[in-house]
């Protein structure tokens, strides 16, 4: 790549259109749903914190189920043997899953993920078993048919465009376990797994290109870091097509002796995977999590390990406050179906979303992030060029709330979110005073909003 296109690709900013949306839904689905095993009790976070050999030998990531598969004394494995039998592949999932696709139906999906407030989707078009959701030109040369029956990347994008949502595509780069039969067991295995050969580095670069131009990808989704090549010829093409698109941070490529490729620095946002910063990012971020421990559906998991929905919608104001947006993972069942209490969390999020959308779309982080009530009631700042929000994350029990150190405007209104009426306020030095509606509703977040937004300097 010239030097002039190199220096092109890093002034790319961050467009608008994701800075508004918030939130956007991300789907596994593939084989692993057929089997919808892993183990149960932990989050990555949590797993992560054990040994890594424990970690991978339990890992509670059913979409990892053939690498879990493939280690010996694992109880996926065990699982495995006990109801398909020792002589049972895992491709062998195919023709069962394809089966099952045939009873899907996109437009309930989209139907869903609107009526939970996204605005954006992010779809796995090939996680790291290899097996592809769409009919690529460019077939796996190690698999037969190792492919959807349908194009469920296609038929999904025309879903999610007509509703006026945003689409963008998730790729495994670097690990292809069809490509490669040596599972990952530890750290030291973890960094050699990836594919370095000719034939798998053209295929996964066509893949991309062909995401790109066949269904008009909006969002380059990588994972596990990319193959050694020239990432910056994909990006530059990506761009030139779509200048409103963007670019995740996980591109990472290892260098080897000879290799002569320039690394990947660029990105458009940073994705941190269960977890969410505990401060205001100068940079874009995108926290991405499950609503149970794992992405890909997992018959094992209960209501326990799910989020409910008032955690989740707390967390959401969180991160919005944060400058993040939520990537909000859903699991469907191998026929598509998208488990109840999966689609519960959705709806609720949603209705939350009805009332209170206006104190996360199309907002800004404010000077500061956190505050505190007088009862110790947390609160979550946000604001637009003419008001600012401030979220109380539980229900005030008082008739009257006090905020800490926030000062307003002497001509200030505020509203409820939720409630037509102007709320009566009074500014106790450093602290604002609010009177509490007689009949607050239940909610798990309460945003009221401030008109004009407060000077910054005195705040």
């Amino acid at each position: 790549m010239r030097l002039a296109n190199y220096k092109s690709v890093k002034k790319h900013k961050v467009p608008d259109w994701f800075h508004n949306a918030k939130l956007g839904i991300f789907i596994h689905w593939g084989l692993y749903s057929v089997p919808a095993f892993a183990v149960t009790g932990l989050d990555l976070v949590e797993s992560m914190k054990r040994d890594l050999e424990e970690h991978f030998k339990n890992n509670p990531y059913a979409e990892w189920y053939l690498n879990s598969l493939r280690i010996e004394g694992s109880p996926t494995q065990q699982y495995h043997k006990d109801k398909y039998g020792e002589d049972f592949d895992y491709e062998d999932f195919s023709p069962i899953f394809n089966e099952e696709i045939k009873k899907w139906n996109p437009k309930e999906w989209v139907e869903l993920f609107n009526k939970a407030g996204a605005k954006y989707v992010v779809l796995v078009t090939k996680h790291h078993d290899g097996f592809l959701l769409w009919p690529s030109k460019y077939p796996n040369p190690k698999k037969k048919n190792y492919k959807a029956s349908r194009d469920i990347v296609g038929e999904l994008s025309k879903e999610v465009r007509k509703k006026g949502l945003k689409m963008g595509f998730y790729y495994s780069g670097t690990l292809d376990w069809s490509f490669n039969s040596e599972p990952i067991k530890d750290g030291k295995t973890f960094v050699e797994n990836g594919v370095r050969t000719a034939e798998y580095i053209e295929y996964a670069n066509n893949h991309w290109y062909e995401l790109i131009d066949r269904y008009n990808a909006i969002i380059l989704w990588n994972d596990i870091g990319y193959v050694p090549t020239n990432a910056y010829e994909i990006f530059e093409y990506f761009y030139t097509k779509f200048p409103e698109g963007i670019i995740n941070d996980r591109w990472k490529q290892i260098r080897k002796k000879g290799d002569n490729f320039p690394r990947v620095h660029h990105n458009d946002y940073l994705t941190p995977e269960y977890e969410v910063f505990n401060k205001i990012m100068k940079r874009k971020w995108e926290t991405n999590r499950g609503i149970g421990n794992s992405y890909g559906y997992n018959r094992m998991e209960n209501e326990e390990d799910y989020l409910d929905s008032e955690k989740l919608i707390r967390m959401f104001v969180d991160i919005v406050s944060k400058n993040g947006n939520l990537l909000l993972n859903v699991g469907p069942m191998a026929d598509g179906t998208i488990p109840e209490l999966q689609r519960k969390v959705l709806l609720n999020l949603g209705e939350w979303l009805e009332i209170n959308g206006e104190a996360i779309y199309d907002t800004r982080p404010w000077v500061k992030a956190e505050g505190l009530t007088i009862d110790g009631i947390e609160v979550r700042y946000i604001k637009t060029q003419k008001s600012l929000f401030a979220t109380l994350l539980e229900k005030p029990e008082e008739k009257e709330l006090e905020i800490k150190s926030l000062v307003i405007n002497e001509n200030s209104t505020v509203r409820l979110l939720g409630n037509n009426n102007e709320i009566e306020w009074s500014q106790m030095e450093e602290n604002l005073k609010l009177k509490i509606p007689d009949d607050l509703f239940n909610s798990p977040a309460y945003s009221f909003k401030i008109t004009p937004t407060p000077d910054e300097g005195i705040n």
